[in-house]
């Protein structure tokens, strides 16, 4: 290999000069340097490239870089520090780079590397994406496995909902049910909010009927309206709750009113934050034209209970688009939850739609924390199941 030694010199004196160089500079100067130590210098050009990937609004370009540092971080020597955590953030910006670009079957190599590398989310995502829920919720049993950190709302959660896509429906239960307990455990020691608790408790409701257990999920909807009572009577939450528990277990309520997933139609990975491919993404969010025109032909046509559903099919992609986020929330999300209930009122020999149109309105409530309006919308759908 030639050597340019001025381009080296003028590499580190840029890296140790008083000025602040760009993105672009310290990629340039990198690569020289790595070419000469690349002991010393490949860590610092894969952090240059995922700089500059971070930087860059092109998604071509994205994906040169964040393949760059792939291969950077594959050369770094084994062993090396940081070696570790810059292989896997570096394949974990090229498997999005891909999946933005609609390059699936590639993406999802890199998912199958990253899990090798010791992240195996990514992977179960796009299994999930694909219709593969059982080989996903073995990798997210593998990730349990880690501590308390892999018994996470997002890890038990995303679990449970792979279970419950494969048919598994008790398992799927039995590790929502650990979920439970340690939220439970959490709202007595005074480290989780009751609002988390509530949510949880309702999903879980929703999983039992599923299952083709009323009677459970008529005692858990009890143990929910407690909740709610307790958070009604209160008048204020006693901790911060997060917007992505409720916009996580109400997109996964609509995963049944979706076309199932396959590896040729991928659907997003209910279950989890909307952290999805980027072409799942995009798909999944751009039909919602197609459901506006759908719904207005169903309210032309007065097929309330048709329309009921397409409504909420909106109101799932309103809540995976932004529905952690507080901006003006109340605002904008208060709409569709009101339509709801209001045209499931117009059903007087459907109580079943009602009853979903509440508390899907009631659980937004909690998340407004509007305690006494969520208790009222609960006990009334409670009344409906005859619970």
């Amino acid at each position: 290999m030639t050597i340019d030694h001025d381009a080296v010199l003028r590499a580190r004196v840029l890296l140790l000069g008083s000025r602040q160089p760009g993105r672009a500079e310290l990629v340039d100067a990198y690569r020289v340097l790595a070419e000469v130590s690349p002991k010393a210098y490949l860590p610092g050009l894969v952090d240059a490239l995922l700089a500059l990937r971070y930087g860059s609004r092109d998604p071509k370009v994205g994906l040169e870089l964040a393949a760059e540092a792939s291969r950077a971080a594959r050369r770094t020597e084994a062993g090396a520090p940081r070696r570790e955590e810059g292989l896997r953030r570096a394949l974990d910006a090229y498997q999005a780079s891909l999946f933005a670009l609609g390059r699936r079957a590639e993406g999802r190599a890199i998912c199958a590397e990253l899990a090798e590398a010791g992240r195996s989310g990514p992977l179960a995502r796009v299994l999930a994406e694909e219709g593969y829920f059982r080989e996903a919720a073995a990798l997210d049993e593998e990730g349990a496995g880690n501590g308390s950190a892999g018994r996470s709302f997002e890890t038990m959660v995303r679990w449970a909902a792979n279970l419950e896509g494969a048919g598994l429906h008790d398992a799927a239960s039995a590790v929502f049910r650990e979920r439970l307990e340690e939220t439970r455990r959490g709202v007595a020691q005074q480290r989780t909010a009751l609002e988390t608790l509530t949510w949880e408790l309702v999903h879980f409701s929703r999983m039992r009927d599923a299952a083709g257990d009323a009677a459970g999920a008529a005692g858990v909807r009890r143990e929910a309206w407690g909740a709610l009572e307790e958070l009604a009577a209160t008048g204020k939450p006693g901790h911060p709750c997060l917007l992505g528990c409720w916009s996580t277990l109400f997109v996964l309520s609509g995963r049944a009113a979706e076309p199932a997933a396959s590896p040729e139609s991928p659907m997003p990975p209910f279950g989890t934050e909307p952290r999805w491919s980027g072409d799942v993404r995009d798909r999944f969010l751009g039909m919602l034209p197609d459901l506006e025109a759908e719904a207005a032909r169903l309210r032309g046509a007065d097929l309330l209970p048709e329309l009921v559903d397409v409504r909420r099919r909106i109101g799932v992609r309103a809540a995976a688009r932004d529905g952690n986020q507080p901006y003006l929330f109340e605002e904008r999300f208060t709409p569709y939850f009101d339509e709801g209930v209001t045209l499931a009122r117009r059903l007087s020999d459907d109580p079943a739609r009602l009853a979903r149109a509440l508390t899907d309105r009631s659980m937004f409530l909690v998340a407004t924390r509007s305690f006494v309006p969520a208790h009222a919308d609960f006990a009334e759908a409670v009344a409906l199941l005859g619970d």
